[in-house]
């Protein structure tokens, strides 16, 4: 049955770009099914183009292209002004996903991807980057504060002292969650994975190493408590803050 679109999919422009036109144009239908403005590039000169003359919310963007492949396209992007990015790397290609977290994708997911999965993770992304988003404080709202931080799951934003919203990719904000939910608990990489990503996810060990350290020169800004998250030699990580729920 034909999902209804959400606020958040209306006139929200989406780029797919994959060099395989049968997968580009399926999944440009399935997107453009649930409410999104949806264009499509076969490789890195007709993605530039694009970028050139439209907006997009987000690039689905593929890494195994002939020619200048997706790593590399990503690499050339100024992250702090271009769309976010969920890249499409093949099952098993660990090195592809290490570097194109390492450089600022906002999510990844293995090829062949479920287009349901794949739309969820646009959803989930573009809610993380959604502009000017406000934020809430209802009553019976639960927020998680620690070390001059505040976590809220529900809008799901990490506010420094100042309430400046920080910005996080999808996986970070998981990431960030299971931690803080687990404080002075050492929780190993596969229990980590399955807390952030679930139990049906791939197991992707380097990926959670990736996002602990980008946590860590986040949560490191102006001074604040570099050691949050510990390194424990040979078993995992651990939340050292105390954590308030409010």
């Amino acid at each position: 049955m034909l999902q209804l679109a959400t606020p958040l999919d209306l006139e929200t422009r989406l780029l797919v770009v994959d060099d395989d036109p049968g997968i580009r144009e399926l999944t440009a239908s399935f997107l453009s099914a649930h409410g999104y403005l949806v264009e499509t590039a076969a490789d890195g000169a007709a993605m530039r183009a694009a970028l050139a003359k439209e907006s997009y919310a987000l690039v689905v963007l593929d890494v195994m292209m002939p020619g200048e492949d997706g790593l590399t396209i990503l690499r050339s992007m100024d992250r702090a002004t271009a769309p976010a990015v969920i890249i499409l790397s093949v099952i098993g290609e660990e090195v592809d996903r290490i570097v194109g977290l390492e450089m600022g994708a906002d999510d990844y997911i293995a090829k062949p991807a479920n287009p349901r999965e794949l739309l969820a993770r646009i959803r989930s992304v573009l809610r993380r980057n959604q502009p000017g988003a406000p934020v809430a404080r209802s009553a019976g709202r639960v927020y998680l504060r620690f070390g001059g931080w505040r976590l809220d799951p529900a809008g799901r934003q990490l506010l420094d002292r100042d309430e400046v919203v920080i910005n996080l990719s999808d996986g970070e904000f998981r990431l960030l969650l299971a931690l803080a939910e687990h404080p002075r608990r050492v929780l190993t990489r596969d229990q980590l994975l399955d807390l952030s990503r679930g139990v049906q996810a791939d197991h992707f060990d380097r990926a959670i190493d990736v996002q602990i350290s980008r946590l860590r020169r986040k949560l490191a800004r102006d001074g604040a408590d570099s050691d949050l998250i510990r390194t424990v030699r040979n078993e995992g990580y651990m939340f050292t803050a105390d954590v308030e729920r409010r």
